[in-house]
């Protein structure tokens, strides 16, 4: 059996390890490239450079310290437009185990935490398991149209969660 924790905020590795996920799931299901892969790395090296643990969170899960899972909420903006729950990803090994779920209450409690109002997120048409994930867990779907912003035309869909304290 293997020894699984979540771990928050950077850990050596996860830059790497997140991209490799998002760049392996997406293409083999959905049949993203390069361009999606590319974008995963760079804004999530954006954002861990910029990190700032009193308004972003990053949730990493490992299994024997290899990293298996990822969920981040970005701040910056929390203010106007909310937080950005973004780069929530979970591998074959994990997926369908419970850790979506724990990830999902250590983000939304962390943004409780910080008075936050509400939490977004993009995703697009067709991940139902996800959706499903993202229902349970408050989150209301408020906008779709068609658009490339993952390199591959696909129906965008932006859900929102409000938060109560």
């Amino acid at each position: 059996m293997a020894r699984i924790e979540i771990n928050d905020g950077y850990v050596p590795g996860s830059l790497g390890r997140v991209a490799e996920l998002h760049g392996g799931y997406y293409h083999a299901h959905w049949g993203f490239g390069l361009f999606f892969e590319a974008k995963v790395a760079t804004e999530l090296a954006a954002f861990l450079q910029r990190y700032d643990a009193g308004r972003d969170g990053f949730w990493t899960i490992a299994a024997d310290g290899r990293i298996e899972g990822a969920l981040a909420i970005d701040g910056i903006h929390a203010d106007g437009e909310g937080a950005h729950l973004r780069w929530f990803i979970m591998s074959d090994a994990l997926r369908g185990k419970g850790w979506g779920n724990r990830l999902m209450d250590s983000a939304l409690r962390f943004c409780r935490g910080k008075g936050y109002k509400k939490v977004y997120l993009w995703t697009f048409e067709g991940l139902g398991p996800a959706r499903h994930l993202y229902e349970k867990w408050g989150f209301n779907l408020v906008e779709q149209h068609r658009g490339i912003q993952w390199g591959t035309e696909v129906n965008e869909q932006r859900f929102e969660c409000a938060l109560t304290q």
